[in-house]
Order: C-alpha cells, then sequence, then structure tokens
C-alpha cells in the first residue's frame, strides 16, 4: 500500500491516491483540476485508476473527478445529499470500498457543508489514517459558512457548526490516536481561519494541539468557529455549483481560449485583468484595468475581485506568462469567463502617479488613507491613524465610499493587494489622485 500527496500550493490544496500494489489499483481522494499528475502517477506504477471520492462540492477549487471518469472509468463516488450531476455512486455513513487488502469506509462528517464525509483507510484489519477533506485540518476544522447560499443543501452557520462539534466529538476524535490525518488544505487555505503548514498529523496529536478539539460546551464551540472567519471570495459558490456539475475537460478547456493579438485593444467598459509587474502597470495600462499581478496567489484574488457573472479580458506579459495565468484561472474555473488574452507590451495609455514618501511622512493629514487589509487583519491593528477601512474583495462594490476631498493613498500589508486596490480606485474615480504605498507600508506602518 502507498499514499501519494499531491500538493498545489497556490490553493493550498493535496490531493491523495491511494495505490493498492497487490491489485495494482488507485482511488483518488478531492482531485485537483489538471488530471495529468495523476495519469502520471499510475502509469509509474503500472496501475489503474478505478475510483474517484469527492469529500464533499469544493469551494475553492474545481475538480477534475467527472474528467478522469470520462478517460478511465473511473467511478466517482460522493455523498448523496451532493445531488450530484455526474455520474457516481452514493458514498454514505458505513459504506465500504474495497481495494485490494484496503478497505476504505466512509463516514459523514457534516459541519463545514452538509454533505462532507472522510474516509478511514483501514489496512490488515488496522485504521491506518483518516482523509479528512475539509471537515478536520491540521490546527483547525473547516468554517461553517460557506454553505448558506449554496449547493444541493444549504445550511445557516451556526446549525452546521453544531454539526461540526458532533462530526469531530463522536466520529473522528474516537478514532485511535495513532490514526494518520490527511486534510485537503493546509496554510493559506480561506476553508479555515488557522490552518498549520503541517501537511499531515494524528488523531492524537490533534486532540492534544488543535484549538478546535478541545474540552468545551457545544455552545461554546459554536461561538469560536463562528467568529473571525476570513472572507469569502467571489467565486465559492460558483464552483461548488460546478463541481456538483462537474468541470468540462482541462485541457480542451484551456486550449480553447481565444489568444488575441499582441497590444489587443478590448471594447470600452470592459473588465481587464492586468497582471504585469506594478510598475511596469503604472507606467502605462489601459483606461479601467485592474493589476492583478502574477503572484502565488493570483487565482483567490482573480476570483475575489472578479465575480462569477464577469466575463473579463487577461493581459500578460509573455505568451509562456498567459499559459501560466490561463492555467491559474482553470484551478477555480475562470477560464470560463475568459473572452480573450493577449500579450501586452507598450507604455502609452493610462499613467499612475508615483507615491511620494517624503511628503507623505511630513504631512500625512493631507492625505486619505485607505487600508484594503482584511477584516481579520485590521483587527489585530490598525497601521495608521484614521485611516478608512475597505477589504479589497469589496472595494468594486463600495469604491463610492472613498472620500474625493484629498489624495488618497492605498496600502495593504506587504505591497501585492495595494496595486490591485489602487488601479481599481482609479478606474472607478478618474479624478481623484491615488497613490500606491506599495511595499514602502512595511517600513511607514506605525512609524
Amino acid at each position: 500500500m502507498k499514499i501519494k500527496q499531491f500538493e498545489d500550493k497556490g490553493l493550498a490544496h493535496y490531493a491523495y491516491a491511494i495505490l493498492s500494489e497487490c491489485a495494482s489499483e488507485i482511488v483518488l481522494i478531492d482531485p485537483a483540476r489538471d488530471p495529468q499528475p495523476y495519469y502520471d502517477y499510475a502509469a509509474e506504477h503500472n496501475a489503474k485508476i478505478v475510483g474517484v471520492i469527492e469529500t464533499h462540492p469544493h469551494a475553492d477549487f474545481v475538480s477534475s473527478h467527472l474528467e478522469i471518469h470520462q478517460k478511465t472509468g473511473a467511478t466517482v463516488y460522493a455523498h448523496s445529499l451532493v445531488g450530484a450531476d455526474y455520474p457516481h455512486q452514493a458514498l454514505d455513513e458505513g459504506a465500504v470500498l474495497q481495494l485490494g487488502k484496503i478497505k476504505l469506509k466512509s463516514l459523514h462528517t457534516p459541519g463545514h457543508s452538509p454533505d462532507s464525509i472522510s474516509m478511514v483507510l483501514e489496512h490488515e484489519g488496522k485504521d491506518k489514517a483518516v482523509f479528512t477533506g475539509d471537515t478536520l485540518f491540521i490546527g483547525d476544522v473547516g468554517r461553517p459558512d460557506l454553505r448558506e447560499n449554496a449547493g444541493n443543501v444549504t445550511a445557516k452557520r451556526e446549525e452546521l457548526a453544531r454539526q461540526m462539534y458532533k462530526s469531530t466529538r463522536e466520529k473522528l476524535m474516537k478514532l485511535a490516536d495513532d490514526v494518520v490525518v490527511y486534510p485537503a488544505h493546509g496554510a493559506g487555505s480561506l476553508c479555515g481561519k488557522g490552518l498549520s503548514d503541517a501537511n499531515s498529523s494524528t488523531i492524537g496529536d490533534e486532540k492534544k494541539g488543535n484549538y478546535a478539539l478541545q474540552e468545551m460546551s457545544e455552545d461554546a464551540f459554536v461561538k469560536v468557529l463562528t467568529e473571525d472567519q476570513p472572507f469569502i471570495p467571489k467565486y465559492f459558490a460558483y464552483d461548488v455549483s460546478l463541481n456538483k456539475q462537474g468541470a468540462p475537460n482541462y485541457n480542451k478547456s484551456i486550449t480553447g481560449i481565444t489568444r488575441l493579438e499582441k497590444n489587443y485593444k478590448p471594447e470600452t467598459g470592459a473588465v481587464i485583468i492586468d497582471t504585469r509587474p506594478e510598475k511596469a502597470f503604472k507606467q502605462g495600462h489601459y483606461k479601467g484595468a485592474i493589476n492583478i499581478q502574477n503572484g502565488a496567489k493570483f487565482e483567490t484574488w482573480l476570483g475575489s475581485i472578479v465575480g462569477p457573472d464577469e466575463n473579463y479580458y487577461l493581459i500578460g506579459e509573455s505568451d509562456a506568462q498567459l499559459n501560466e495565468l490561463i492555467s491559474k484561472a482553470s484551478k477555480i474555473g475562470y477560464e470560463l469567463l475568459l473572452k480573450g488574452a493577449f500579450v501586452y507590451d507598450q507604455q502609452d495609455g493610462e499613467k499612475s502617479n508615483p507615491f511620494d514618501r517624503t511628503a507623505f511622512e511630513e504631512n500625512k493629514a493631507a492625505y486619505t488613507i485607505l487600508d484594503i487589509r482584511n477584516t481579520s487583519e485590521v483587527k489585530s491593528g490598525t497601521f495608521f491613524d484614521k485611516a478608512i477601512h475597505i477589504p479589497l474583495p469589496e472595494l468594486r462594490e463600495r469604491v463610492q465610499e472613498v472620500p474625493s476631498d484629498k489624495p488618497i493613498v492605498v496600502h495593504c500589508a506587504g505591497g501585492y493587494r495595494s496595486a490591485a486596490g489602487s488601479s481599481i480606485i482609479e478606474a472607478a474615480l478618474p479624478n481623484l489622485k491615488v497613490l500606491d504605498m506599495s511595499e514602502a507600508v512595511t517600513e511607514l506602518k506605525n512609524k
């Protein structure tokens, strides 16, 4: 028996392949959008993919379960409450999959979602591991506030938090202490609020160190679990729906993107996502363009700023970078919203005002300071007195709240998000002088 963990650092996502060497068969759990790594793993071990388990309809990434079924004939398994639109078999409480000498036993563990399952791996008569999806993380449990308006079955956060209390205490915590915990996400995921950067743990270690598994009343648990959760990106409900339906073929989808000629000019009013470095963007860009720089969290911010009801254009520095960006967008299903992608290498058009650090330090009162960090970050401490706060994911909808009587200085925590924030305000309020503090925030905060 072998367990292979696949990591997508951009979305802090873990997928798994369970290999029965005696049967030369593989079952996958929560695969990512691009199925090729799983095909390569199967070929490496001369094994056949016979099953794909979806622990729940994921909100933060798009799964390749339907495509894998169509290519390999593997059976897709999910809880009956998912109401899946793709060919599948129900894997409800007590169901068992046999994989050679391995047994995979289903536990219904609602809490993150009403339809969540965890899979206990039994080998040679002993429970060895549990694949917990978004129910139990390392150092945390799944947030309960994502299924109030999404999915086949909806539930209020308080109701799901109570279900999580029972799922952890009556099912997962009753497993042996040496059972290895394999979650679907690690640190950086927005599916919880305090995930560890460890990629596995044990039930015993989680009972000792995970705040959510400590002794407390159900009411106390509900209170602690529902407070201070991170923001919900715009794309989350869209991905739940897409995963319930089953996403289209990955390669066919990304190769079908319209590639436009260099320096193509989109129609007036189009949503344009310019991914070039902020310095190049500020030297010249199309009017109304939003500067979401290519980086480790590009797909998260794309899906937090652009809604799933919008179509958009994508600008990159090169054809190779566009390939990378389209692949990242596809992780959340946003390649389906692309009107076209093109390279831009000019310095004409709109230019951004440079941030004058000296002038700012000499008279901060002459500026409106806008903090676009997340609410949880601001609760931990403000950087500047009298700064106003509008989180970046809400900025396009709330930009009219920005005062226009003074030049505005936009800051985040390290400089990446302020490029996007300042470009949004520039586009919406063209008569306002907008300044991006960028990386200078790390030296200026609380100075």
